[in-house]
């Protein structure tokens, strides 16, 4: 049996490193801290088959969320519409706008079953920024339906996180 390299041993020695220390990819998904009685939930939202209500209910359900009846639930996550607004952060020589500022937010607020507030409303918000180039119409379209794709991704981790803070400080 042959002996491990030099390169080897260093290649082992940083991945047990990175493990060891908590370091996950962007994006991945671990598992929220909130306690069993808060896992059964009930969503109300003006539209439930908008792009960020399917987001939310997969991120959540993903995260050990079961969404429930009304009678069954433990909490009501009431999610508000998602607002989407663009504005030019800049103009260039031709004055057209050379960068946009792209935002996107939601308010959401948790009831217990009985009705009580549990979370008071709250809005979650990313923001984005990218370049504009006016002779390319089709691909910053393009490059826009990603980005909100991407916020609206974020939007939903951002309110998870939110509702973890919530029940860890309430502990």
């Amino acid at each position: 049996m042959r002996a491990f390299s030099v390169r080897g041993w260093i290649v082992v020695a940083t991945l047990l490193m990175v493990s060891s220390c908590g370091f996950h990819l962007r994006g991945s998904n671990s598992a929220t801290v909130l306690p069993d009685s808060w896992r059964k939930m009930h969503l109300v939202t003006s539209n439930p088959n908008s792009e960020l209500s399917r987001e939310v209910a997969a991120r959540f359900a993903s995260s050990g969320i079961e969404w429930v009846d009304r009678s069954e639930a433990a909490f009501i996550f009431n999610l508000g519409p998602e607002v989407f607004s663009q504005r030019n952060l800049s103009i260039n020589a031709e004055a057209r706008a050379a960068e946009f500022e792209l935002s996107m937010r939601s308010t959401f607020s948790i009831n217990q079953a009985s009705g009580e507030p549990e979370m008071e409303p709250t809005e979650a918000k990313v923001i984005k920024q990218m370049e504009n180039d006016p002779r390319n119409v089709v691909g910053k379209a393009e490059e826009v339906r990603i980005l909100k794709d991407e916020m609206r991704t974020e939007l939903a981790q951002q309110i998870i996180r939110r509702i973890d803070f919530h029940v860890a400080s309430i502990k």
